[in-house]
C-alpha cells in the first residue's frame, strides 16, 4: 500500500527534507501498539530540524497511510475523506503528531508540570473524522540527537493520548485525555484493547440503526438565545421537523445549545460543534439542519466540521418549493428566490483576483470559476426577474377585467397546512391538489363560487405562509402574494386544532403587515372544529377577529361561511348590484 506525502507550508524545503518525510511512510507499527519509541524519536527529529509539526496517519494493520506537514486539522487524505463510520465504531486510524514547544517553555518552565493544552481544531479534527485516537508528541527543543556520535534522542520528551468518549463525562467533556507520559510507557499502551473497548462502550449506546440506500437522516439542530425560551424551541424544532419530513427526510435526533448570540463562525460554538460530529457519526446522519438562517463563513465551517451536509430553514423551505412548483411561473419563482439566496453565499478568492477590466494589467488568466459563477447568476436573475414582470402585467390585465366585471375577489390565506386548498374544493367543487404536508399546494388558483343572494365571487387559493419566511421567498414570490394584496376580502384559515394557533395567527399577520395588506378585511375561519373541544373554540373565537367556525373536510358551517362573506362583500362595497351566476 502507498502512502500519500502532503506538504502544507513546504516552501524552502530542501530535497533530502522531502525525502526524510518520505521516508516515514516506509515505516510501519506494530498492530497493538499506539507509539513507538524509533517512530517517536524520528517524527520529533524532523519535525525539530523543520521547525515545524508533522502529522501522521497511521491504520489499524500500522502502515502509515499519510504523512502532512501540518496540524491534524490540516489533514487532507482519503483514506479519511472516503470513511464513512457506522454506528458503535471508530474510522480506523490513528493520528501521531508533533508539538513543538514554544521558545522559552520547556517542560516545567510555566510551572504546569509539563501540562499541555490539545489545540481545538485539533479535537475537531478527532471528532469530525472519528478517530480512533490522537497522539500527541512533545518536542522538547532543548534534548539532542545525534546519529554520528551515538546520543541518545531526548527530542520526543513526552506523549499525550486523547480518544472520544460515548458520553460527556463529569466535566462536560467529549473526549479523554490519557495523563501525559513518557515514550515507553506509550508504547507499553496495547492499541488494540483501547479500541476494542472503546467501540464496545459506543456500541451500547449507539441506536444501531442502518442508513438504508437513497435516505437522508436529518439531526435537527437549534439555537436558544436570551430572547427565545426552551419551550419554544421545542415548537419551532416540531415545525421544522414536519418540513424536513415533507421534503422527504428521515429526522434521527434533536440538538439544541444556549448561547446569547450565534457563533460567528461554528454558529453552535467550536466545542458543541465537536459534539454535534461526534453525534453525526454514531446516529448514521449524513444531513444536518439548522432552524436558523447561516451566513456563508458558518455554513463553510460546519460543512468542514461535521463532514455531512448542512442546509439551513431556508435553504430546505426552497427546496420544498421546488419540489411542489407545477407550473412554469411556480418554477420561476423557485428559481429566482434560490438564486437570490445563493448568490451572497458564493466564496472563493474575491475581486482581487478579477480580470473583468480591459487594458493594462487586466490581462491573464481571465475571470476566476467564482467570478463566472457570480456573472451567470446575476445574468440569470435578471432573466428571472424580467420573467418575473411579464406574469405580474399579466396577473394584473387578469385584475382588471374582474374589476371591470364588479367581480369581488376573495383570498384565502393563512398558515401552512391549514386547510385553506380543501375549503377552496369544498366551496368551488374543484379539485385542486390536497395533501397533509407543509406547502402541499404553491401555484395560486382562482375559481368561482355563488353566494346565498346567487352573487357571483372569485375565491383565490395562495401560498401558505410560515413563521420565519425567508425574505427572498416574499420577495420572488411577490407577484403571487400580490393576489392578497390586491384582493378585496381575506379569508383567513386557521388550523383550531393546532396547539399554538394563535402562534401561527401572529405569523400570518406579520406576513400580510409585509405585504401591507393587513388593514383589509379579514374573516377568520376557525378551520379543523371536528378535532377541537368546545371550550378552546370558543377561547379562539374570543381571541380573533370576525370568527366563524368551520370543518372543510366534514363541509360543516358552510352557511355561516357564506353569509358572513356576503354580508363582508355588502360592506365593502355598499353600492355594488348583484352579479348573477
Amino acid at each position: 500500500m502507498t502512502g500519500t506525502l502532503d506538504l502544507i507550508k513546504a516552501k524552502g524545503l530542501k530535497k533530502s527534507e522531502i525525502n526524510q518525510l518520505n521516508r516515514l511512510l516506509q515505516r510501519r507499527l506494530p498492530p497493538d501498539r499506539v507509539i513507538t519509541i524509533d517512530l517517536a524519536e524520528a517524527v520529533a527529529e524532523i519535525s525539530h530540524r523543520l521547525g515545524q509539526p508533522i502529522s501522521l496517519v497511521a491504520n489499524r494493520r500500522g502502515q502509515i497511510v499519510n504523512v502532512t506537514l501540518g496540524q491534524p486539522w490540516q489533514i487532507n487524505t482519503p483514506e479519511l475523506r472516503q470513511v464513512r463510520v457506522g454506528p458503535g465504531r471508530l474510522c480506523g486510524h490513528r493520528v501521531i503528531y508533533t508539538r513543538l514547544a514554544e521558545k522559552g517553555k520547556h517542560k516545567n518552565d510555566n510551572g504546569n508540570n509539563g501540562e499541555t493544552h490539545v489545540n481545538k481544531d485539533n479535537l475537531m479534527a478527532l471528532a469530525k473524522n472519528r478517530l480512533d485516537l490522537l497522539a500527541q508528541v512533545n518536542v522538547d527543543s532543548r534534548g539532542t540527537f545525534s546519529r554520528a556520535h551515538g546520543e541518545q534522542s531526548r527530542l520526543a520528551d513526552s506523549v499525550e493520548i486523547i480518544h472520544l468518549l460515548p458520553d460527556r463525562d463529569n466535566e462536560g467533556k467529549l473526549w479523554k485525555q490519557m495523563p501525559t507520559c513518557t515514550i515507553r510507557l506509550a508504547q507499553e499502551e496495547d492499541f488494540t484493547v483501547i479500541i476494542q473497548a472503546l467501540e464496545e462502550e459506543f456500541r451500547k449506546q449507539s441506536p444501531g440503526l442502518p442508513v438504508r440506500a437513497g435516505e437522508e437522516r436529518a439531526i435537527l439542530v437549534g439555537l436558544i438565545t436570551d430572547d427565545l425560551d426552551p419551550f419554544q424551541m421545542e415548537d419551532d424544532l416540531d415545525e421544522l421537523a414536519q418540513l424536513a419530513r415533507t421534503a422527504g427526510a428521515t429526522v434521527s435526533r434533536r440538538f439544541t445549545q444556549s448561547r446569547r448570540e450565534p457563533d460567528p463562525q461554528f454558529f453552535l460554538g467550536a466545542g458543541k460543534a465537536q459534539e454535534l460530529a461526534l453525534l453525526v457519526q454514531e446516529t448514521g446522519a449524513n444531513l444536518v439542519i439548522f432552524d436558523h438562517e447561516l451566513n456563508a463563513l458558518q455554513h463553510t465551517s460546519l460543512q468542514k466540521a461535521l463532514a455531512v451536509k448542512v442546509l439551513d430553514r431556508t435553504e430546505l423551505i426552497l427546496d420544498i418549493f421546488a419540489q411542489r412548483a407545477r407550473t412554469a411561473e411556480g418554477k420561476l419563482q423557485v428559481e429566482l428566490a434560490q438564486l437570490k439566496y445563493l448568490y451572497p453565499r458564493l466564496i472563493g478568492k474575491g475581486a482581487a483576483m478579477s480580470r473583468l477590466g480591459g487594458g493594462i494589467g487586466t490581462r491573464g488568466p481571465g475571470e476566476t470559476k467564482l467570478e463566472i459563477d457570480r456573472r451567470r447568476i446575476r445574468q440569470r436573475i435578471s432573466h428571472l426577474e424580467n420573467d418575473i414582470v411579464r406574469i405580474k402585467n399579466y396577473r394584473d390585465t387578469q385584475r382588471r377585467m374582474r374589476n371591470e366585471n364588479h367581480v369581488p375577489v376573495i383570498a384565502i390565506t393563512g398558515y401552512t397546512n391549514s386547510g385553506k386548498s380543501t375549503l377552496l374544493n369544498a366551496l368551488t367543487k374543484s379539485k385542486v391538489f390536497v395533501e397533509d404536508k407543509l406547502f402541499a399546494t404553491l401555484d395560486p388558483t382562482t375559481r368561482k363560487t355563488t353566494l346565498p343572494d346567487l352573487s357571483t365571487v372569485l375565491l383565490c387559493d395562495t401560498v401558505g405562509f410560515i413563521k420565519k419566511l425567508p425574505t427572498p421567498l416574499v420577495a420572488a414570490f411577490r407577484a403571487t402574494l400580490e393576489e392578497v394584496s390586491v384582493a378585496d376580502i381575506l379569508l383567513h384559515v386557521v388550523d383550531a386544532s393546532h396547539p399554538h394557533a394563535i402562534d401561527q395567527v401572529n405569523s400570518v399577520y406579520d406576513v400580510l403587515s409585509e405585504l401591507g395588506a393587513i388593514d383589509k378585511p379579514i374573516i377568520t375561519v376557525l378551520n379543523k372544529s371536528e378535532l377541537v373541544r368546545k371550550e378552546d373554540l370558543i377561547w379562539l373565537v374570543s381571541q380573533v377577529p370576525n370568527p366563524v367556525i368551520i370543518s372543510a373536510l366534514k363541509r360543516l358551517g358552510f352557511a355561516a361561511l357564506l353569509k358572513k362573506v356576503q354580508d363582508t362583500v355588502y360592506e365593502v362595497f355598499p353600492q355594488q348590484t348583484k352579479v348573477i351566476a
